[in-house]
């Protein structure tokens, strides 16, 4: 597995030397962009927007927008330095808190750890600090240029560092439009709705879930290429428009109920003995 950073993680006195693997891969297929004519790839060539001359990748600088069309540029050198000065830093747990009072919504990406150099007994004792305390721990690191928040936590017996967004780059719910200020809805409505959530619940197991659009793209990809002709699915059976809340309930409902099973009847294995008659 690649290694994509090396450091140090430290709570209290005790510091750990890590690496960093991406636990996740992106799977989205890759299609480019070509010329119909004779199907030969686009070129993307920078040009500048005033001078309407290509700028060589050495012609290119850096800056900030701070008003529109005024900025502040810069160096390399001063952004190397400032990427240096953070990256050389330990990985601090800065503190210490339990799962579920971090909502989803600040999670970003997922990294396993994996200890380093002399770090064995270390990394097993935060392991399994965390799992005794049913804690995870929140730190800073400075990943691609970028002061990342992070989760510290424990998956099937590996160290995994969760990075979130900052609380200024979660947008506030409030400012979500039309969303209505109370539940204007009957005690049945809710009742059947519930009773809906009921009969879907089942427990996560992940492998069931797939990318459907993927699969079908590749396979149209692959049909195309072998020359085979393409031959689509039927199609699904179209949803009826139902705008009466309770009915919508309802439909949903019956589509889901699992089907009857026929009542086993039972083999005769011959006639019953007769009881016979006392004196």
């Amino acid at each position: 597995m690649h290694t994509i950073w090396k450091g140090s993680i430290s709570f209290g006195l005790v510091n750990i030397p890590i690496k960093l693997h991406s636990a996740t891969e992106d799977k989205d297929v890759k299609l480019r962009t070509l010329h119909r004519d004779c199907h030969s790839p686009i070129k993307y060539e920078k040009v500048c927007s005033v001078c309407n001359v290509e700028v060589k990748p050495e012609e290119i600088v850096k800056a900030y927008e701070y008003t529109k069309g005024k900025y502040v540029v810069l160096d390399d050198e001063e952004l190397e330095a400032l990427k240096k000065e953070n990256e050389d830093k330990a990985v601090e747990i800065i503190d210490f808190v339990k799962m579920n009072e971090i909502d989803p919504i600040y999670y970003d990406r997922s990294y396993y750890m994996s200890p380093g150099e002399n770090g064995g007994k270390a990394y097993s004792l935060l392991r399994k600090a965390l799992e005794e305390a049913g804690k995870v721990g929140i730190a800073k690191i400075m990943i691609r240029s970028k002061e990342q928040m992070a989760v510290i936590r424990v998956l099937e017996n590996t160290l995994v560092m969760e990075t979130i967004h900052f609380p200024d780059e979660v947008r506030p719910a409030i400012d979500v439009p039309n969303v209505p200020l109370e539940d204007k809805v009957t005690k049945k409505e809710l009742d059947t709705a519930i009773m809906l959530i009921d009969q879907l619940t089942t427990e996560f197991d992940a492998s069931k879930y797939t990318d459907e659009y993927r699969t079908a793209l590749l396979d149209l990809i692959e049909s195309k290429r072998s020359g085979q002709e393409v031959v689509t699915s039927a199609e699904k059976t179209a949803i009826a428009n139902v705008t009466d809340l309770m009915a919508a309930l309802q439909a949903s409902i019956d589509q889901t109920k699992p089907a009857k099973k026929e009542p086993i009847k039972k083999k005769r294995t011959g006639a019953k003995p007769k009881l016979k008659r006392e004196a």
